[in-house]
């Protein structure tokens, strides 16, 4: 992780230790030019881009080299109050899943052409082939598909290693995926191990473990600007992947919390992270953070955040906006209306986790 600071460390020390309270962390978002890429975060009021014809295939919600954009740390990168605020803004249960580093990264994605097929290890593999560093499991929730849009998520059929190799080499890897048609509103689970693919015409929110550890397996035999091939890792991919139909690929949403205020449904649940879609009815809907950060991203949602004593403290989030609530903060609220994603890393015992897992036991 980076070291550099925009202030000198005394000074930063200073203001940490002056704090009366922890506060929502406001990121401005990365984004990230893709050959696959759209214009679509822009065209729907997501995110502000590039003008021209850029073509941008992911904004990064939760990145470690996003600045601050709010507060005291205003200026200062996600890694550097990482590094400087540890277990309490990660949270006990982040730490001991993750360590210290930030856990999670969430993305908007816009696939304007069918991305490569691609399989992420497990953490215990990534550790020892990719220098310490952790697998990926992620989830997608589809915000947005064209009619016949689809995704790859592992076999028609079981298979093995040395089928897949040859279908490979071949270009007729197409013949062995599974391919899912997906609409808006779709949540879909992707463990590690599972082959997979974002299909053209597709936008969806991504949050995974913090990992760049991405196998391409598969590119359709597409060339490249230059005419070559693009890079495959077909001896990695072929390593960690499952050989097996997916028992499970759009998961079944669990009813929280259904009021006159606000409904809570928890969209997916793993050891890693548990999302829940929280839909303010021009209401009011009261969190706690303790054991975990918490990541918000507003869909929808015209919202205010208030903190602090009395939760007197206000921070906006609007479409596409995204902050990081520290473990330490304690309770806050949201108020406001429209829908809105509720991040963290969950404990063994949360009871919304008990109740996802029943809904949901092939993907538990």
């Amino acid at each position: 992780m980076s070291n550099d600071r925009k202030y000198p460390i005394k000074s930063f020390q200073k203001v940490v230790c002056t704090l009366s309270t922890y506060y929502p962390l406001r990121l401005k978002a990365s984004l990230h030019e893709t050959i696959w890429g759209g214009r679509r975060l822009a065209e729907e009021r997501w995110k502000e881009v590039p003008p021209g014809d850029t073509l941008i295939g992911e904004s990064w919600e939760t990145e470690i080299s996003n600045t601050i954009q709010n507060g005291p740390f205003t200026g200062q990168t996600l890694d550097t109050i990482v590094q400087e605020l540890g277990v309490k803004l990660l949270g006990e249960q982040a730490t001991e899943i993750f360590g210290t580093r930030f856990p999670l990264l969430a993305k908007f994605i816009d696939a304007r052409s069918q991305l490569s097929v691609q399989v992420h290890p497990k953490d215990h593999y990534a550790n020892e082939y990719e220098h310490g560093k952790l697998g990926k499991t992620e989830f997608w929730y589809i915000l947005a598909a064209d009619p016949g849009a689809t995704i790859v998520h592992g076999f028609q059929h079981d298979t093995d290693s040395e089928t897949v190799h040859h279908a490979i080499s071949e270009v007729q890897l197409e013949a062995l995926m599974h391919e899912e048609p997906v609409q808006a509103g779709d949540v879909v689970f992707v463990p590690a191990g599972t082959v997979h693919a974002i299909g053209s015409g597709i936008l969806l929110y991504e949050l995974q473990e913090y990992s760049d550890v991405t196998y391409r397996m598969y590119d359709y035999g597409r060339l490249s600007a230059d005419g070559k091939p693009r890079e495959l890792h077909i001896e990695r991919s072929l390593d960690v992947t499952h050989f097996t139909e997916s028992a499970q690929i759009k998961m079944q949403p669990v009813q929280v919390t259904e009021s006159r205020t606000y409904d809570d449904r928890c969209l997916v649940a793993c050891s890693y992270f548990m999302t829940r879609e929280i839909t303010l009815k021009d209401g009011e809907f009261c969190g706690q953070a303790s054991t975990s950060c918490i990541i918000l991203t507003s869909l929808d949602a015209t919202a205010s955040v208030r903190y602090g004593e009395e939760l007197t403290q206000h921070e906006p989030l609007a479409r596409g906006e995204s902050i990081v609530i520290p473990a330490a903060l304690g309770q806050f609220a949201i108020e406001g209306e429209g829908k809105l994603l509720y991040s963290y890393v969950p404990t063994p015992e949360d009871p919304v986790w008990e109740a996802w897992k029943s809904a949901n036991p092939l993907s538990a």
